[in-house]
C-alpha cells in the first residue's frame, strides 16, 4: 500500500475528510489502475457528502478487483451513493450484486431495504428489516416476540377474520 494512502486514512480518522480526499485525489491520478486507491478515493468523496463524484471511483474499484472487505463496502457505497442521488433502480442492482456474493452482510441488506422502500416494495424492505432485526437483536422484549415478528415479517397486509 503507498505510504499517501495511509496517510490518507490517517487523515481520515482524524476527521481530515477534505484534506483526505485531496490527497487521495493525487494518489489515484499517479496509481489509476489501483482498485484499492479507487475505493478509498470513492470512500474519500462519500464521507464529503458527494456521492455524485464517489460514484466512478466506487464502479472503477469493482470493475479493476477489488475483492473481500474492500468488495463488501465499494458494493454498500455504490449502492447508497445510487440511492441518495435517486438513481434506486441501479442502487436496486448494486445491493442484489453485494446481496450475491456476501449473502450475509446485515449491512448490505439494511441499505437494500432503503432502496426497496424508494422502489415502493414497502412489502419486502419491511421483511428484510423485521428479519434482520430478530437476527440481530439482543433486546429481551423483542425476542419474547421473535416468532411472531418472524411470522408476520412477509403477511404484513393479510388480515385473519
Amino acid at each position: 500500500m503507498q505510504p499517501e494512502v495511509i496517510k490518507a486514512i490517517d487523515l481520515r480518522y482524524e476527521g481530515k475528510t477534505t484534506e483526505s480526499n485531496e490527497l487521495l485525489q493525487k494518489v489515484v491520478e499517479e496509481f489509476p489502475k489501483d482498485p484499492y486507491v479507487n475505493y478509498q478515493c470513492a470512500w474519500s468523496f462519500d464521507l464529503l457528502g458527494k456521492e455524485t463524484e464517489a460514484i466512478p471511483y466506487y464502479e472503477k474499484a469493482i470493475d479493476l478487483g477489488l475483492s473481500g472487505k474492500d468488495l463488501e463496502g465499494a458494493l454498500l457505497g455504490l449502492g447508497s451513493s445510487y440511492r441518495t442521488i435517486g438513481e434506486y433502480a441501479k442502487s436496486k442492482s448494486v445491493f442484489q450484486k453485494g446481496l450475491d456474493v456476501f449473502p450475509n452482510n446485515r449491512a448490505l441488506k439494511v441499505f437494500y431495504s432503503m432502496t426497496l422502500y424508494n422502489l415502493k416494495e414497502h412489502d419486502t424492505a419491511m421483511e428484510i428489516l423485521l428479519t434482520s432485526l430478530i437476527e440481530t437483536t439482543a433486546d429481551e422484549d423483542i425476542l419474547h416476540y421473535k416468532r411472531a415478528i418472524q411470522f408476520y415479517s412477509d403477511k404484513l397486509d393479510k388480515t385473519w377474520r
